[in-house]
């Protein structure tokens, strides 16, 4: 024990240390040689401390921070799904906006078409053989309610009025109402056979069902 202290002591010292410290006594140099690890144990034992003592305080912070990291997570979903249901909520608004400009005068067409099917049955009421010069008030009243009637479908077409006369194609529930079926020869079952008052559309949607009859199988 003796001989390792002194080795220390002797490594500690400089080369040209004085010849008293030399002669030193070997308990006196073991016990410089404790000091100093002691001292060296001590900084250790108060770096452990800290370490120690910082470790409570790291691991709170990490656990704010993942808080943090999982609130502002969940405040970004919150943020862009309030985005979606605004942007939702707008198309829905331009899109009531934009049926009302177009649907909004459909009560006003379905008005219009009962003064189009009282020009349509006029015309088609007068007999053709009495339509001559010879009869000038009955031809110029005729072709003044063709006219009415060809200017009137011009105005329906303007604003996206289409007319079904669907005879001869398909039935269909959407766009045509049935009042009767019956077999009828050379047509196709589920055909329209006659079609009793003629049906419109607007803008794509069936403002009326052309009410029509319908061929069945025999």
């Amino acid at each position: 024990m003796a001989s390792w202290c002194v080795r220390v002591v002797r490594q500690s010292f400089s080369v040209v240390a004085s010849p008293v410290l030399l002669r030193a006594s070997p308990r006196l140099l073991c016990t410089a040689a404790q000091k100093k690890s002691n001292g060296q144990n001590s900084e250790e034992d108060q770096s452990g401390a800290q370490k120690t003592e910082h470790s409570p305080a790291m691991a709170a912070w990490t656990e704010e921070k993942t808080t943090l990291e999982e609130q502002l997570k969940e405040m970004t979903d919150k943020y862009k799904r309030a985005l979606a249901d605004t942007e939702n909520l707008r198309q829905r608004s331009q899109k009531l906006v934009e049926d009302a400009k177009l649907y909004g005068i459909q009560g006003f067409c379905k008005d219009l078409l009962e003064v189009a099917d009282v020009l349509e049955k006029a015309t088609e009421s007068v007999p053709k053989e009495e339509i001559s010069p010879q009869n000038p008030h009955l031809k110029n009243l005729y072709e003044g309610l063709v006219l009415t009637e060809v200017q009137i479908h011009k105005v329906f077409t303007k604003h996206g009025l289409i007319k079904l006369s669907p005879t001869g194609a398909k039935f269909d529930p959407y766009e045509h109402e049935a009042l009767f079926h019956s077999p009828v020869e050379g047509k196709e079952p589920g055909t329209v056979a006659l079609v009793t008052k003629v049906g419109y559309k607007l803008h794509g949607r069936t403002l009326r069902p052309a009410l029509v009859g319908v061929v069945k199988a025999p």
